[in-house]
């Protein structure tokens, strides 16, 4: 942002209060929870995608598809404490843990519906096809996910499969949703820069599930464990000590999930997680090479692209 030309800023101060008018209306009961959740804050990675995407045009098309594109995130996170009957999220009590199930549920729902009110407006068929098609994908992440829990016999290529659908396919869906508003051309090149981010954002999420602090993650360590979510690290992790791959996580207590993580840490697994994330990085980079980017837009998307990593060392 301070890199930014200064419509950027303001661009993104018209989404932050967008995101902060989108309960009102809708009562305590689902307008409060959902009002918490978005002041909650996060790191707005998927809107910014879009306005750089969309560069300094098309002011109010950028910043409703900015909104719905988070507002899908906010919701696909409720839902997913739900299923995960999750207690803190980014250090907080999870709208499930604080208001039960039903109302969590409606919350979801309510931002999710929201999302596409912001998008019902002329000539945005483009954009709601995106997103719908991001949300399908989202859900049947998350599907995959639950149909692998416990199972630490799944390889690579399901797990990459899976991060594309749970996490990248958003990403991808920010910067599309951003160049479908201006019109400008490089779509699919900023299409698949947004995929090799949001590939590498989540290889070091589940890096950083291993080696925490809980202070720093808002979580427990090994929380992914304890879910029976095999992520990359402990695939890799299972090739290298036989301990490891005769590890069971169905009914893994918190302190054996912290013992497999440093376990897993030891391995040197981690190391090689971070580095598959750089080279994706680098991947990302390397496509805004194409004459569609403006030399500003290089610079603001390749200093999130280094952000990503930035994040986690």
């Amino acid at each position: 942002m301070d890199a930014a030309s200064a419509w950027l800023p303001e661009r993104m101060a018209e989404v932050e209060d967008r995101l902060a008018e989108v309960a009102i209306g809708h009562g305590m009961a689902l307008g409060g929870e959902a009002e918490a959740t978005l002041s909650a804050g996060g790191k707005r990675l998927r809107p910014l995608l879009v306005l750089i995407a969309a560069g300094n045009t098309a002011a109010a098309k950028a910043v409703r598809a900015a909104v719905a594109i988070e507002l899908i995130h906010m919701a696909t996170l409720v839902h997913d404490d739900v299923l995960d009957g999750a207690p803190v999220r980014r250090g907080r009590p999870t709208v499930v843990a604080r208001a039960g199930r039903e109302r969590a549920l409606g919350v979801g729902d309510l931002l999710l519906s929201r999302a596409f009110a912001e998008l019902a407006e002329k000539d945005g068929e483009g954009e709601v096809a995106e997103l719908s098609s991001a949300s399908v994908a989202l859900a049947l992440g998350e599907l995959t996910q639950r149909a692998d829990a416990y199972d630490t016999t799944i390889g690579e290529e399901r797990y990459m499969w899976r991060c594309s659908l749970k996490t990248a396919r958003l990403f991808e869906a920010a910067c599309r949703a951003g160049r479908l508003a201006s019109g400008a051309p490089g779509t699919e090149e900023l299409a698949a820069f947004g995929r090799q981010i949001g590939l590498a954002f989540q290889l070091l999420d589940d890096v950083l599930d291993v080696s925490g602090p809980p202070e720093r993650t808002g979580k427990a360590r090994g929380t992914d464990l304890l879910d029976g979510t095999v992520t990359l690290p402990l695939i890799l992790a299972r090739v290298r000590d036989p301990e490891i791959e005769a590890a069971e996580l169905r009914g893994i207590e918190p302190a054996a999930a912290e013992a497999l993580c440093d376990s897993i840490a030891a391995s040197g697994a981690l190391e090689e997680v971070r580095e598959r994330a750089r080279a994706g990085i680098g991947r990302a980079k390397r496509l805004l090479e194409a004459e569609a980017f403006s030399a500003e837009e290089r610079q603001l998307l390749s200093l999130i692209a280094d952000g990503v990593v930035e994040r986690y060392s």
